[in-house]
């Protein structure tokens, strides 16, 4: 699957230090995936983060664009 980055994720991933490698293990093998998942109709992959404290990173993509396109990219605070 093809994604590419809003500027807005790119400035999530910037701001925030999440490393590129852990937004594409993130998409490429996630733990969850849930499709729909907000009002948008959004997919959210999940994925926890070793190197990273084993805290969830969330990665909300719009599959309606083609390439897919990354609406933004956070650690989760609500899940453990």
């Amino acid at each position: 699957m093809e994604f590419k980055l809003s500027e807005h994720a790119k400035f999530q991933l910037e701001q925030r230090r999440i490393k590129i490698e852990w937004l594409q293990q993130t998409l490429s093998k996630p733990d969850r995936q849930i499709v729909g998942a907000d009002s948008y109709g959004n997919t959210h992959y999940l994925k926890q983060i070793e190197e990273f404290e084993c805290r969830w990173l969330r990665v909300v993509v719009n599959s309606s664009h083609n390439p897919q396109r990354v609406v933004t990219v956070f650690f989760d605070r609500r899940l453990k």
